[in-house]
């Protein structure tokens, strides 16, 4: 983009920049100076810094201040940035850390974005394998990375640069990091909102003379280490049990068949796994936590989620009766019991409280005889309809 389209657009889509600094005053002033060849909303949140930068900052009197009494953390630096921002009226805000490893002249290829896509988070991406980069970062990142992917199935090359451009009316309100775990809180809590999450390619410098870095590899790796278990198991046990359940009622049965099952790329071994994990948990007692189950088994096994939760909903209202008594008879092979009971409308909970242990076993039997058959009647089909597929 053209120099004057640079600032236009800037002006147009309501960006400013934000700085999150701390003691970076080696490197801040000649950031801002980079910064203002291409924009002069700018915002710099100085987080309690005890060096000179408070004295640098008196020489940018004109630009937007927020000054923190006493270092509280890069996430809380970031989210007092975003507030002060949101009320100033900016729409988007590109961050920018001060220790100088970021290039301003990048900040076009932000925009440029942006007038294609004015729903998405960007975040830059850095060359980790150039030379000058620290092992640990490298490292880092992959170990972000993959977490990301898992939390959210989106791949990225870089999560952890603090390069970013924020839709700052899209993403999330609240949060409960304030450290610097709080970047990947932000852009998994996002994607998951729907927003899109995507990388671009920046150029960065490492510096061992001038730059200074914050990050505590013990106390800061725990806390990241906390924040990811946390977002898993909200992860396994509500986003993707939402989003299956959600996609399921938006495409309809027909189509999800179509698109999940028929011409998914998965295996027919694959698929026919999925349809067998499905209905041994929509089967066996796991009264409540179902869909919990299936969809953690299924990324643990590296199965169908959408097949495998599609299957276990095989314990639908009008076959609960039939799977309750086919629990219960077949129970009473392994349990005896005096008082056999009927395939009638008098079947209560009683009726199961009462025999609750032939119930449990005649269930965990039923479901593995059903998932057997389910996931082998599956197989055939499967292996047909390939067959015929590929003879067209």
């Amino acid at each position: 983009m053209e120099f004057k389209t640079v600032k236009d657009s800037i002006d147009k889509f309501k960006v400013c920049v934000i700085v999150p600094t701390y003691n970076n005053d080696k490197t801040l002033k000649r950031v801002l100076d980079s910064i203002l060849e291409y924009t002069d909303q700018v915002i710099i949140v100085n987080d309690g810094s005890t060096d000179e930068t408070s004295t640098i900052l008196n020489v940018y009197s004109n630009l937007i201040q927020v000054h923190h009494p006493k270092n509280s953390g890069k996430g809380t630096a970031l989210r007092n940035g975003f507030k002060k921002a949101i009320d100033l009226g900016y729409e988007y805000a590109i961050t920018i850390d001060s220790d100088g490893q970021h290039f301003s002249s990048d900040i076009p290829k932000f925009i440029n974005e942006i007038t294609l896509n004015d729903t998405v988070l960007l975040i830059g991406s850095r060359n980790m394998a150039q030379d000058g980069v620290p092992k640990k970062s490298s490292f880092g990142n992959k170990f972000s990375n993959f977490w990301f992917w898992f939390e959210t199935g989106i791949k990225l090359e870089d999560t952890q640069s603090g390069y970013r451009l924020y839709p700052l009316k899209m993403i999330p309100k609240k949060y409960f990091t304030n450290k610097f775990e709080f970047e990947i809180e932000i852009i998994v809590r996002s994607a998951w909102k729907g927003i899109t999450v995507k990388n671009i390619p920046i150029q960065v410098l490492y510096d061992p003379l001038e730059r200074v870095s914050h990050f505590r590899p013990f106390k800061d790796f725990t806390r990241i280490s906390i924040l990811n278990t946390i977002l898993v198991i909200i992860a396994i046990f509500y986003i993707k049990p939402r989003n299956l359940l959600f996609s399921l009622k938006k495409k309809g049965i027909k189509k999800f068949i179509l698109e999940n099952i028929l011409h998914s790329q998965d295996s027919p071994l694959k698929k026919s796994l999925s349809v067998a994990l499905g209905v041994f948990i929509g089967i066996c007692p796991f009264w409540g936590f179902q869909t919990l189950l299936v969809i953690g088994l299924s990324v643990f096994f590296k199965l169908n989620k959408a097949i495998s939760f599609a299957a276990s909903n095989i314990s639908i209202p009008p076959l609960i009766p039939f799977v309750i008594y086919g629990s219960l008879k077949i129970g009473s092979f392994f349990i005896e019991n005096n008082n056999p009971i009927q395939l009638n409308k008098s079947i209560t909970f009683d009726d199961v409280q009462n025999n609750i242990l032939q119930y449990l076993v005649g269930s965990f039997v039923l479901a593995s005889l059903a998932a057997i058959v389910f996931g082998f009647v599956s197989y055939l089909f499967l292996i047909i309809f390939s067959t015929f597929k590929n003879k067209k």
